[in-house]
C-alpha cells in the first residue's frame, strides 16, 4: 500500500539517484550500505516497480525510477516548505537578516525598504551585500543570505521562491567621444555596427554563466569584477557598454554619457530585465523579513518599475 511510503525513501531514492551509487548515497546520509541498500528494496517493493537495475557495476535509473524521481523531488520540496513554515509560525522576531542584492537593483530601492522595516523592527541588525549576475541566487543556496534579488530570467532554482519585481531598463551607453556616441541617437546601429568596438561587460563570480555570454555582441570584450568598476570604464572612453537606466541617468543628463541607438539590443538601443525578490522554500522568513517583502512588493505594485 502507498500509506507505507516514508520520506526517508523518497530521501534515500533522490540520494542514490543523485550520487549515482549505494555506497557514495550511504555516505552522504551518513549510514550504512545495506541500510540504503534496504530503504530502495522496501520503496522498490511498496511502489511495485523496480527503481534502479543492479546489473551493472554501479545502479542505473529504470524508465520507471526516471520518471518517478521528478514526483520525488516534488514531494521532497513540498515537505520542506510545510517544515519551514511551521518552523516560521513558532518562531519570534529574528536577531539578524542577511540579504544579497544584485548589483543591477538599485540600493536607495532597498534602503528606502529597509528603513520602513527598522521603524516597525529597530532590533533586527542587518547584514547587506551585493552580488552580480549568479551571486544572489548562490549566496541564498549556500546558505550566506536569507533573502536577495536576483535580476534576469537565467538564475533559477526549483528550491528557490521568486516573487517578481519592478524590471530594470537597460540603455547602450558610451563617452561623448567614443565612435559609437558621435554616430548619433537617432541612426540605427546594428551588430555589425558594434563588433568593431570594445564592449565592457560585467563577469560572473559564479559557475552560472559558465558557457553563454549574456548581452555580450562584441567580440572584443575587457570583463570587469563590479558595476562600478564598468561604469567607470565607460565613462573614460575606453569601450562601451550596457548599464541600468537608473545609474547612468546623471551622467547622461551631465553629459558625461550618451546613449546611442543599438537595436541589436533593443528598441533604441534599450531592454528590459525583471527582478525578483527571492528566498529559500525550505528557509523560513521571520517577521521582520516577511515585513521587507511586502514592502518591497509594495513598492512595486505603485512604482512599478526602476
Amino acid at each position: 500500500m502507498l500509506d507505507a511510503l516514508t520520506l526517508d525513501q523518497i530521501r534515500v531514492f533522490v540520494a542514490v539517484a543523485e550520487e549515482g551509487s549505494f555506497r557514495q548515497a550511504a555516505r552522504r546520509l551518513s549510514r550504512v550500505q545495506s541500510a540504503v541498500s534496504h530503504a530502495i528494496a522496501n520503496l522498490e517493493a511498496e511502489l511495485g516497480v523496480a527503481l534502479f537495475d543492479r546489473s551493472g557495476h554501479k545502479p542505473v535509473l529504470t524508465r520507471a525510477g526516471t520518471a518517478l524521481l521528478e514526483d520525488a523531488y516534488g514531494i521532497l520540496l513540498k515537505a520542506d516548505s510545510l517544515r519551514a513554515r511551521a518552523r516560521g509560525l513558532g518562531e519570534g522576531v529574528e536577531l539578524s537578516l542577511s540579504l544579497c542584492i544584485d548589483v543591477l537593483y538599485p540600493l536607495t530601492a532597498i534602503s528606502d525598504a529597509l528603513y520602513q522595516m527598522r521603524e516597525i523592527y529597530p532590533s533586527v541588525a542587518i547584514r547587506l551585500e551585493t552580488a552580480a549576475l549568479g551571486g544572489p541566487l548562490t549566496s541564498l543556496l549556500d546558505g550566506r543570505s536569507q533573502m536577495a534579488i536576483t535580476a534576469g530570467e537565467d538564475f533559477r532554482d526549483p528550491h528557490i521562491t521568486l516573487d517578481a519585481l519592478g524590471p530594470v531598463t537597460f540603455v547602450a551607453v558610451a563617452a561623448p567621444d567614443h565612435p559609437l556616441a558621435k554616430r548619433g541617437h537617432g541612426t540605427p546601429l546594428g551588430t555589425a555596427d558594434l563588433v568593431e568596438h570594445l564592449q565592457i561587460v560585467q563577469a560572473d563570480p559564479t559557475a552560472w554563466s559558465e558557457g553563454r555570454d549574456i548581452g555580450v555582441l562584441s567580440p572584443g570584450t575587457w570583463r570587469v569584477g563590479g558595476q562600478d568598476s564598468k561604469h567607470a570604464l565607460i565613462r573614460s572612453g575606453l569601450g562601451w557598454g550596457r548599464l541600468p537606466l537608473w545609474a547612468a541617468k546623471e551622467d547622461l543628463a551631465a553629459g558625461r554619457l550618451v546613449r546611442f541607438n543599438a537595436v541589436a539590443l533593443g528598441r533604441d538601443g534599450a531592454s528590459v530585465m525583471g527582478c525578483y525578490l527571492a528566498h529559500r522554500n525550505d528557509a523560513p522568513l521571520g517577521p521582520a523579513a516577511r515585513t521587507l517583502r511586502r514592502i518591497l512588493l509594495q513598492r512595486n505594485i505603485e512604482e512599478g518599475g526602476v
